[in-house]
């Protein structure tokens, strides 16, 4: 089991990624008071990130993915608040 964790106390600041081979992740995320951390994937080897979900508030998931993606989660450009944020990326 692979796992990237992040605090996160600025804009533009996301996990390493992590490569999902048809299976799941994990996600956690905590301590969020007014920024929104967004979840992203891409398909391995390509260059641009698309948004899965975006969270306001303490949560934990498990998403599914079939093929080869990259993912990573964290406070987009103009999402953050004042909070410090904790975020993990297992597969």
């Amino acid at each position: 089991m692979a796992s990237e964790t992040k605090t996160i106390s600025a804009q533009n600041i996301f996990t390493d990624a992590l490569t999902v081979r048809g299976g799941q992740f994990d996600i956690s995320i905590s301590d969020v008071s007014d920024s929104t951390v967004t979840v992203q994937r891409r398909r391995s080897g390509e260059s641009t990130w698309l948004d899965v979900e975006a969270f306001t508030s303490d949560a934990e998931r498990t998403g599914a993915v079939s093929g080869a993606w990259d993912v990573r989660a964290g406070i987009k450009t103009g999402d953050y608040g004042s909070d410090t944020v904790e975020v993990a990326v297992t597969v």
